[in-house]
């Protein structure tokens, strides 16, 4: 089988809700050699930014459905998020998928709490995120290799870091990311499971 060469490229995975300072991430991501891979408004966004970016449903193979509640929820991306990459089994088979190696994953979730003083519970289920918070579980579980970002307030932090380590993460950064992802995503959890109590 043929492997393709971008398998040996840097890929940051970026959905976000919240597309505040995406040209500055984007711009220091790409000094570093990072390529992007996005869906929905987050790839558009970023295109119209200047930038490239391969949209996930080309990748997969597997069109956007239900009105974007099916985007990023496919195995490929999962088995790219969550692979041992010490492991030889893993690694032979993940070659075998011809899928990119994501190594960093920006996610920032659907404002579930904001939409509940709006008092419409048809737009407050569609903010429910299910996508996003997999997503940033998955890289947090693999934080050896993957860094996972889910406050726009770190983007900053990222890229000291990138810049630290001459374009890749460490691995206290990494495991203080993957910390707060599961503390935040638990937040989520917590409002939405308190919200389907009192209905």
């Amino acid at each position: 089988m043929v492997i393709r060469k971008n398998l040996k490229k840097k890929y940051a995975l970026i959905s976000v809700f919240d597309k505040k300072n995406l040209k500055y991430l984007c711009t220091n991501l790409k000094k570093h050699n990072y390529s992007f891979i996005s869906s929905g408004s987050t790839g558009s966004r970023i295109r119209s930014l200047g930038f490239k970016c391969q949209d996930v449903s080309k990748l997969t193979k597997f069109k956007e459905m239900f009105g974007g509640r099916v985007k990023t929820l496919n195995p490929l991306i999962y088995s790219s998020l969550l692979y041992n990459r010490n492991d030889k089994t893993h690694l032979k088979q993940f070659k075998l998928l011809n899928f990119p190696k994501i190594d960093i994953v920006v996610v920032n979730l659907y404002p579930f709490k904001k939409y509940l003083k709006k008092n419409n519970i048809f737009q407050i289920i569609e903010m429910i995120d299910i996508g996003g918070p997999s997503l940033l579980r998955a890289a947090g579980k693999n934080f050896e290799y993957i860094t996972p970002i889910i406050d726009i307030m770190d983007y900053k932090k990222l890229i000291i870091n990138l810049n630290k380590n001459k374009g890749t993460t460490d691995i206290f950064f990494r495991k203080k990311m993957a910390l707060k992802v599961f503390k935040e995503t638990s937040k989520y959890d917590n409002v939405i499971s308190h919200w389907l109590n009192e209905k």
